[in-house]
């Protein structure tokens, strides 16, 4: 009798599991799809469309620069160790190029724009829950979905495939400085060799990526923010889990992207 008491609550726990669960996805497919339709109805807010360009683009680019460009020169590291064993470091140009523009650029990226932008909106507006100032929007006739929410997705969204393709060149040059001065490369061989080994669908997948990134970013930052508990402690947790499932989601759907941008 025993067992079988331990063996229903197993089962129950598992249930409630799930259910949380598939309450959590459903919430946020909920939240998703109020985000986009208010896209697309006014009022419109430029300004802060504007500001948070400037937050989620401009400011972003010294930590995606700093990081692809030191990915850049240690992955040229690594692919010429590698291909040295099998004398082909003349790949060392074309495959650090492709590796940046079709996967490390954009994943790297939105995963420092996660940590960075998605932990700051979903501070801010959890912040603003908190304190009342959504409800005190609200009594002002002033949408917190449109005013707090849209913005930052559409920001998110835009800014992110231009921050990939500057951190995409910043992480080509990375691995430029590390093959011409480190591995002996000669620089005009390594530039025609990046050149014309990569194609411009590289270069537009990654963009493509990029965008899905922001708006995941965004979107994990302003739901977290919206659902966060009162007080710091549940502002606290509604940063952990923003920058979290945020980063989660970019690494999953980076996966399925993939699969269908360069199927097999």
């Amino acid at each position: 009798m025993l067992a079988l008491n331990y063996i229903t609550e197993a089962f129950a726990s598992i249930g409630r599991s799930t259910l949380a669960l598939f309450s959590s996805i459903g919430r946020l497919v909920i939240f998703a799809a109020s985000a986009l339709s208010h896209m697309l109805r006014a009022p419109f807010y430029p300004r802060e469309l504007a500001v948070q360009l400037l937050r989620i683009g401009y400011f972003s680019l010294p930590v995606v620069g700093l990081t692809t460009l030191f990915t850049g020169g240690a992955l040229a590291l690594q692919i010429y160790a590698g291909g040295a064993r099998f004398n082909a470091e003349s790949v060392v140009p074309s495959i650090v190029a492709i590796g940046m523009v079709r996967e490390l650029g954009p994943v790297l990226a939105g995963l420092m724009v996660a940590g960075r932008v998605g932990a700051s909106i979903a501070a801010e507006i959890g912040t603003m829950k908190v304190t009342e100032q959504i409800d005190a929007l609200t009594t002002l006739s002033t949408n917190p979905m449109k005013y707090l929410v849209v913005p930052r997705i559409l920001a998110a969204t835009i800014a992110m495939p231009l921050l990939v393709l500057i951190g995409n060149i910043i992480g080509i040059l990375g691995g430029f400085l590390v093959g011409t001065l480190r591995l002996d490369f000669n620089a005009a061989a390594y530039i025609n060799n990046t050149v014309d080994f990569m194609e411009m669908g590289d270069v537009t997948s990654g963009l493509i990526k990029a965008a899905v990134f922001g708006f995941i970013v965004a979107l994990m930052g302003t739901y977290s923010g919206f659902h966060s508990g009162r007080g710091a402690q549940g502002v606290g947790q509604a940063t952990t889990n923003a920058v979290v499932s945020a980063s989660i989601l970019i690494l999953a759907s980076n996966y399925l992207l993939t699969e269908l941008l360069f199927p097999a």
